[in-house]
């Protein structure tokens, strides 16, 4: 292949904006990971001559279609829906579906494009993709959620399936907007399959997935802390979201002995200096789940928390941060202060929480900072597992499936180690990770050929 296909990075990003006009988060994506993989591929032709990198940042394909639905009014609604499969390299498109009004299709592609370096990271046989739609569940009664979901389905089913793209739940959907969705998959196709995960345990559903995601990502961050001689007992930790992720991780760090300071909605966040303890943080999990409260009435249930209107909780000090949110929570400006506060790591529970500039201030920094595509791979790959215990018309036991989360978790950390080691005690675990699942997506790609 001539040398004049191996073009240089800014030229490489140059053609990823001037393809994906108006996608701000997609381009985001790929420059974090691209920035990564040019010095890794520079002196291996065979990358280039396949143009490996320029395949993994152009989706397989995107789907997009109108969702109609009815509410309770009577009054028709109209939605978008998408389904974006980016890479189906080492196994079937997996990734979650959400339900949110910020929902684009450059969002879901970027959350498709993470999904696929994720879900080499664990190890097991999934693809990477993404879907959902800008309908927001938000004061929607159950049956109109109920009518979406059916509507949502009865487009999207004939693009997926158990051995072609396993869609999850995201923000906006669990186990009930699951159920809705695999009950009009079985309606139309007359089968019962594992074409969805996050089941319900008694219809095909595994055990602790709800959990996998925070408990994945405070498993990550007791490996980083291990590999430095260290643990969590006694470390305060600063939580961003407090929903599933959040929540849960809250909940991990309370178990392996540090204390959780904060959690926060889209209204702001608590800060509780006396520690949100795991009667709180089950308090947290009924509010939100079963009254869908704010967090702010967590202030008037324990009086020790303030609550701050309109702000992240990134000013609060604290020893190690998990951003369980959403993307782009964290900026350039709260990552500075975390540093200048004394920050050791951070674990990312949500998606790309944290923008370009906030990397690399924490590179910058040489502390510990694992990103969403190696931390809060945790679910999807329970989410893998539930797959497996379908596919063989099984289940395991919670000791198990705890067991295996553990060991995935620190494999992911290992192959991160392996391309990750700065040398002088310093782990970049931004380029640990991009590179390790490049390269087993890229090595699959290669043998298939040019399709």
């Amino acid at each position: 292949m001539a040398v004049a296909d191996h073009v240089d990075f800014p030229t490489f990003m140059e053609g990823v904006k001037r393809r994906n006009p108006g996608q701000p988060e997609f381009v985001q994506a790929v420059q974090e990971v691209a920035e990564d993989i040019f010095d890794f591929i520079a002196d291996k032709e065979e990358y280039h001559a396949q143009q490996i990198l320029r395949r993994i940042a152009e989706p397989d394909r995107v789907v997009s279609f109108r969702v109609c639905w009815e509410d309770d009014n009577g009054n028709i609604r109209v939605q978008r829906g998408w389904r974006v499969q980016n890479n189906n390299a080492i196994g079937p498109y997996k990734g979650g579906i959400r339900f949110h009004p910020s929902v684009t299709e450059s969002v879901l592609k970027f959350l498709a494009f993470e999904q696929t370096f994720k879900n080499a990271l664990t190890g097991l046989p999934m693809g990477g993709g993404k879907g959902g739609s800008n309908f927001n569940p938000k004061g929607k009664s159950v049956r109109e959620i109920m009518r979406f979901c059916q509507s949502f389905m009865t487009e999207l089913y004939r693009h997926i399936g158990a051995d072609v793209d396993v869609p999850a739940g995201d923000i906006g959907v669990g186990g009930r907007e699951i159920g809705f969705m695999f009950g009009q998959y079985k309606r139309i196709t007359n089968e019962f399959t594992g074409v969805l995960t996050g089941k319900g345990l008694e219809w095909g559903g595994s055990l602790i997935r709800t959990e996998a995601t925070g408990y994945g990502a405070v498993y990550f961050l007791a490996n980083m802390l291990a590999a430095k001689g260290q643990d969590l007992v006694g470390k305060s930790a600063v939580i961003s979201g407090s929903g599933n992720v959040a929540t849960h991780a809250a909940e991990k760090i309370v178990q392996l002995g540090g204390k959780v300071l904060t959690l926060s909605d889209s209204g702001g966040f608590i800060h509780d200096p006396d520690g949100i303890t795991q009667e709180k943080i089950d308090w947290v999990k009924a509010h939100k789940t079963h009254r869908r409260g704010r967090i702010e009435d967590y202030c008037a249930e324990f009086k020790s928390a303030t609550f701050t209107a309109g702000k992240t909780p990134w000013a609060v000090p604290c020893d190690v941060v998990l951003p369980c949110a959403t993307q782009n929570e964290l900026n350039g400006d709260d990552a500075k202060m975390l540093v200048a506060n004394g920050c050791i790591a951070v674990s990312e529970g949500a998606n790309m929480p944290t923008d370009l500039a906030g990397v690399h201030v924490f590179k910058d920094a040489k502390i510990m900072f694992a990103p969403g595509k190696a931390a809060n791979a945790g679910g999807v790959a329970v989410s893998g597992l539930e797959m497996s215990q379908n596919s063989g018309r099984r289940s395991w036991s919670e000791a198990e499936l705890q067991q295996m989360l553990k060991d995935i978790m620190a494999g992911i950390h290992e192959r991160c180690l392996t391309y990750g080691d700065q040398g002088g005690g310093y782990i970049d675990y931004v380029k640990g990770a991009n590179i390790a699942g490049f390269k087993k997506v890229a090595d699959a790609m290669l043998a298939f050929g040019v399709v």
